[in-house]
């Protein structure tokens, strides 16, 4: 079988969710939180090796709330997304405390990943489906060409949604034989009556297509994506205008290799509902939604025995 990674991001500070560590909240009767899910899914679909990226001072109740049970199962490393591991010629700008964005954590892991690798949000239920699709695509073998290979599952907006708040969210498109053509990291996507829109910062709301495809940070990439993160880090440093806020994020660089015709991106389309924790509100709304997936068979009220 041909070795494929499960990249989860997990260093994110959670700032929306009012207090706690969020990646790390059970939702789950028997105490699972949503990672179980997620690598229970991906070790169905047929992952063999998960990484997880991380913050240092996260490491002891990581390991102890997850790490360790899937040290047992599974092929685990960990990798460490800290403020201050930036290039050479590169300091720390000072109060800097909001992390450097998903591109940076991707990169984190370039000495622990040899294979392709699907990453995911650690806070994001994806449903199995994203899981066999990408996996399935990673596995096979790919004609080489001089554009790097890769692929993305694709959501619908409306089935992405958050009733507590705005959400950001990768807007796609797609041509008519399932390339993605642009996505654009979208911020404060609501829920409304009547759809969906983009709130602004004077309250004015822009109104979006509730069926568009979008990214959910699900991509299936090869080691090839590594040193074009390395070059790219350097170059947002070196142009960064909010040193307190700017984030160097996997989207933008994968719409830049697309737009550069350096990589071609199939969309992996799923028709599963997302559900996370992106605000404290939403738990008690996941936890149903998970007891209704064991009600259905989808999973074992003890799902790891």
């Amino acid at each position: 079988m041909k070795k494929t990674t499960l990249v989860v991001m997990a260093a994110g500070i959670g700032s929306r969710f009012g207090g706690g560590i969020k990646q790390l909240e059970p939702v789950g009767p028997s105490g699972e939180i949503i990672m179980d899910y997620s690598i229970h899914d991906a070790l169905e679909a047929g992952f063999n090796k998960v990484v997880f990226i991380i913050r240092k001072d996260l490491e002891k109740d990581f390991r102890e709330v997850i790490g360790n049970r899937m040290e047992k199962r599974i092929e685990t490393a960990y990798a460490f997304q800290e403020l201050t591991n930036l290039p050479e010629g590169f300091t720390l700008p000072e109060g800097r405390t909001k992390p450097w964005g998903t591109g940076q954590a991707i990169l984190c892991c370039k000495d622990l990943v040899k294979e392709p690798f699907a990453v995911i949000n650690a806070d994001d239920y994806y449903g199995k489906e994203a899981f066999v699709k990408v996996h399935d695509y990673l596995a096979n073998e790919h004609k080489t060409s001089e554009h790097m290979d890769f692929c993305m599952a694709g959501f619908l907006l409306r089935n992405t949604l958050s009733e507590f708040g705005g959400v950001t969210r990768g807007v796609c498109s797609v041509d008519k034989e399932g390339h993605l053509t642009k996505v654009t990291e979208t911020k404060n996507i609501v829920k409304t009556s009547d759809g969906a829109a983009i709130e602004k910062e004077d309250k004015s709301f822009t109104p979006i297509d509730r069926d568009c495809p979008v990214s959910m940070n699900m991509w299936g990439l090869t080691p090839e994506i590594f040193p074009v993160l390395e070059a790219g880090f350097a170059e947002f440093l070196s142009k960064l205008t909010d040193p307190m806020k700017g984030e160097y994020l996997i989207p933008t660089i994968i719409d830049q290799l697309i737009q550069t015709e350096k990589a071609d991106v199939t969309v992996l389309e799923s028709r599963d509902k997302w559900f996370g924790v992106t605000y404290k509100e939403d738990k008690p709304a996941v936890v149903k939604s998970f007891l209704e997936l064991i009600k259905a068979g989808v999973y074992k009220e003890k799902l790891f025995d």
